[in-house]
């Protein structure tokens, strides 16, 4: 591997990613990328995002030389993979929500899906639950709030309690629920959280030691690692520098993108 590996997220969800990824391959050369200047995702149209987020990450692994491509993002795995993997010459590793793993681990029959709008009712997600989890009952939470809640928490900013009760409250409506699908890659972030707000014992899972596995295959070697990896991002954000150094990362460098803002609505 003669580049780093790249983590490209939206905001700092991909951190979590990123974590999983340093357990697994210690040694290995990471760099972040985020698009933070169009954060959120999930109320942008999808065909915009797509060319969006195909110019983000083609400009960072040219500016880091990357080696691997991690798409820490749900929303941009189900929308712009295929436009990524036809345009790279090096391996993309994409997020889905862990539905086959929470399948597999409930004893109750009965999951939830915690995710933001976009994934939550896309045509992607629907396959996941009838491919793996035909025999469950799947609980499926929008809860677009928590997104803000965890860029607040890596920014060293107050959490809103009342915020965070309001945005699990549906999963509770179920008391024999016992496994909790965290669809997007921000949510790991808040997991005490999450485990501190839930009424009964609850079984969250991720998909971040999934893609870290699914790197550690991929990648032919460690690359050289440093004391602190690089980042980007396409918005100047004071309090992402703070967010990035607790994961290892640099302050972020800013990133140009060539990009057609009059499409977006």
């Amino acid at each position: 591997m003669s580049g780093p590996v790249l983590v490209f997220d939206s905001g700092v969800g991909g951190l979590s990613v990123a974590a999983a990824i340093r357990q697994r391959l210690p040694q290995a050369a990471l760099a972040y990328v985020c698009d933070n200047a169009m954060l959120p995702y999930g109320t942008k149209p999808d065909d915009w995002l797509v060319g969006r987020i195909v110019d983000v990450c083609l400009a960072a692994v040219a500016a880091c030389r990357a080696s691997t491509l991690v798409v820490a993002c749900n929303t941009a795995s189900t929308l712009a993979l295929r436009e990524l993997r036809a345009r790279l010459e090096i391996p993309v590793v994409g997020t889905v929500p862990a539905i086959k793993p929470a399948a597999m681990l409930t004893r109750s029959g009965t999951i939830g899906l915690l995710a933001t709008s976009a994934t939550v009712h896309r045509p992607y997600t629907d396959a996941l639950i009838r491919d793996f989890a035909a025999h469950c009952q799947v609980v499926r939470v929008a809860a677009d709030g928590l997104v803000t809640l965890a860029e607040r928490k890596l920014a060293g900013l107050e959490l809103d309690e009342a915020i965070l009760a309001e945005e699990l409250a549906p999963l509770w409506k179920r008391p024999e629920l016992d496994t909790v699908v965290l669809g997007c890659t921000h949510f790991p972030l808040l997991v005490d959280q999450l485990r501190a707000q839930a009424p009964q014992p609850v079984a969250w899972i991720d998909s971040g030691a999934a893609i870290a596995r699914r790197v550690a295959s991929v990648v032919s070697g460690m690359g050289q690692p440093c004391s602190t990896d690089q980042a980007w991002a396409t918005a100047p954000m004071p309090a992402l520098s703070v967010a990035l150094a607790n994961y290892g990362f640099a302050a972020p460098q800013w990133l140009a993108v060539e990009s057609l803002p009059h499409l977006l609505r």
